[in-house]
């Protein structure tokens, strides 16, 4: 049937609607994954022709090709190098057939992948032999009639540049939409910036730009949306996954909704994304969904906030609030449990630990840095464990003492680029306390000096000296608060400083009597004029025996326990461990409207203590 010519139909305005996953189904069909899903352009059409057939029935208007990996790199690997050509002129023609059946004017994308390989000067391969390797493909593909060339689910932008140059080479009336994946940091894996992707990839003479697979439609959103404030011009494109994928048995499912799509569809379209579909884990459903949210018009475009630009590339990437200070600004009452690192490289008992804690409700852990200055394994090492195999979001304990002022900015920086971006600055233990008490004990700079230096100089995008740092950091950073401090005229002074300085929040020494947080509330506001507004995580610390209290009450300074709880903890004998969890859980209830969070100490590892603290004070389902 006759239909106007791809460039014809991006100009009409409405967004094209592109289809979703191939590998995805083609598994869902039983082919195992390790397969080489483009042969069965060859050998087995029928599964292929099903797929295409489904995606046109859900409503989408352009279909790609089976052939993401049919380069000669890719197909080595299956022994299938010299037939680069069979098995793409088999991807056109199947796909072809399925769309002159339908009757439905669709058009066809020829799918390029990335090949697989590495490029100079990361890889082995030259630029010239990786161009090579494209032009073969991709004249496979216009020879056999494609309508478009699609280049997707690039990581590395010199590869990406490399066959949009073979494209124009080789068949350079042929339309081409170039489009990048970026990781969960909003780079590519190189490093490099949506501005900078869209830049270069404009300057290409690729005909659509844009971005697909990496993660869901909110990441890919508000890439798009840099990417289209750096290059306004541009005709852009967006094919998200289905959410990040997460293994359930046996098998990789991912998480997002068709009706998740339709709203992120629309979304898509007040951005300015003239081409929408879907990449892993969409399925025809889907696209369906996308397709009736499209076609409704009644349905509004969602309001798109302008991101601010200053002519610096980093300025164009919106900043992204932990889960911490999104749930602080939100007002929601906020659990945390502290965890010392092993004293070995073993972290598995500790994770398993987390993992408790993470199903009992803590909304993270907080790790701290060589507790009473003795040996452990870097906080570092363990948050990151933390965030990556669990996703259980972490903050890290930061001492100043010990680190000179270089090592202090690097160490952050280090921090940062493990996506460790919640931070407690404290003084840090003594050495002397500890397992090495002729170890250096010096420091350049205090907590609040230190405070200031992250809020208004590295988030800033600036170093100490003034130096650019590039991309401005974004931590959120907490101080530390003693409000049964013996001065508490002294700890109001020096909490003051730490808020101007730029503290976020506050984790507060343990406490064991309510009426001591009612009282430095008081105080507070007869010395500031004003109430308290830091959001304060109270210390909680789950009493474990008698001995164990009287310590924590004669040796520790800041902790005072009355008379009451001591006498409950030696009146429960062997059954202390189990009163100490209700004295937490009673003072967690207790201190809740004057403060907006608990921050629970178990005692000697035993963190399932700290589950059972929270599973009796928060009951399930209940308004955090």
């Amino acid at each position: 049937m006759n239909k106007l010519s791809f460039r014809e139909r991006l100009k009409q305005g409405a967004p094209l609607l592109a289809d979703g996953a191939m590998g995805t189904l083609l598994h869902q069909h039983g082919v195992p994954m390790r397969s080489c899903f483009d042969e069965l352009n060859l050998t087995h059409p029928e599964q292929v022709a099903q797929i295409h057939r489904a995606y046109i029935e859900a409503g989408a208007e352009l279909i790609e090709t089976n052939t993401f990996g049919a380069n000669r790199y890719k197909l080595a690997k299956h022994g299938l190098e010299s037939r680069v050509a069979d098995i793409n002129r088999a991807g056109v023609d199947l796909a072809r057939r399925v769309i002159e059946a339908s009757s439905r004017s669709v058009y066809l994308a020829g799918s390029v992948g990335p090949l697989g390989v590495r490029l100079r000067p990361f890889g082995r391969v030259d630029p010239a032999d990786a161009r090579e390797a494209f032009a073969e493909q991709i004249g496979a593909l216009a020879e056999a009639g494609v309508d478009v060339i699609l280049l997707e689910t690039f990581s590395d932008r010199l590869e990406l540049l490399e066959a949009v140059a073979a494209a124009r080479q080789v068949s350079p009336s042929v339309p081409v939409i170039a489009q990048m994946t970026f990781a969960q940091d909003d780079r590519t894996l190189l490093g490099d910036l949506p501005s900078q992707v869209a830049r270069d990839l404009y300057q290409s003479g690729a005909d659509v730009i844009g971005v697909n697979c990496g993660g869901g439609p909110e990441q890919l959103s508000r890439i798009l949306q840099a990417m289209r404030q750096a290059v306004p011009q541009a005709t852009y494109s967006a094919m998200p996954n289905a959410g990040l994928p997460e293994l359930v048995g046996e098998r990789m499912m991912y998480p997002a909704t068709g009706e998740y799509f339709a709203d992120y569809a629309l979304t898509f379209k007040a951005i300015g994304a003239c081409i929408i579909g879907g990449c892993c884990g969409t399925t025809p459903d889907h696209i369906a969904a996308m397709r009736r949210a499209l076609d409704d018009p009644t349905l509004p475009l969602p309001q798109i906030a302008v991101l601010e630009a200053d002519g610096d590339d980093y300025a164009l990437v919106p900043e992204r609030p932990t889960e911490l200070a999104r749930k602080l600004a939100a007002g929601h009452f906020v659990v945390t449990v502290e965890m010392a690192p092993p004293r070995s490289f073993v972290p598995q008992k500790l994770l398993a630990s987390a993992r408790l804690l993470q199903d009992a409700g803590a909304d993270m852990v907080d790790v701290a840095d060589s507790p009473t200055a003795r040996m452990r394994m870097s906080p570092w090492a363990l948050c990151h464990f933390l965030q990556t195999r669990l996703g259980l979001e972490t903050v890290l304990h930061f001492p100043t003492r010990g680190r000179n002022l270089l090592r202090v900015q690097g160490d952050l920086l280090a921090a940062h680029a493990l996506g460790l971006r919640n931070l407690f600055v404290v003084m840090g233990d003594p050495t002397k306390i500890g397992d090495y008490p002729e170890a250096m004990d010096n420091y350049d700079v205090a907590p609040s000096a230190l405070i200031g230096i992250i809020k208004n100089r590295l988030n800033k995008g600036v170093d100490q000296a003034g130096n650019s740092i590039g991309q401005p950091t974004t931590f959120t950073v907490g101080c530390a608060l003693n409000m049964c401090a013996q001065d508490l005229d002294r700890e109001i002074a020096t909490l003051r400083k730490k808020i101007e300085n730029g503290a976020d929040f506050a984790l507060g020494q343990a406490v064991f009597e309510p009426a001591a947080v009612e009282r430095f509330h008081r105080r507070y506001e007869e010395l500031v004029g004003q109430p308290l507004t830091l959001p304060v995580l109270m210390g909680v610390m789950p009493l474990y025996s008698l001995k164990h209290a009287q310590f924590l009450h004669n040796e520790v300074p800041g902790i005072v326990i009355p008379d009451a709880i001591l006498k409950r903890i030696e009146d429960a004998g062997e059954d202390a461990p189990a009163e100490g969890v209700r004295i937490a859980a009673e003072l967690l209830r207790d201190m809740r409207g004057m403060v907006q969070g608990a921050y629970l100490i178990p005692a000697f590892g035993r963190y399932e203590l700290a589950a059972e603290v929270i599973d009796a004070a928060i009951p399930a389902g209940a308004q955090r």
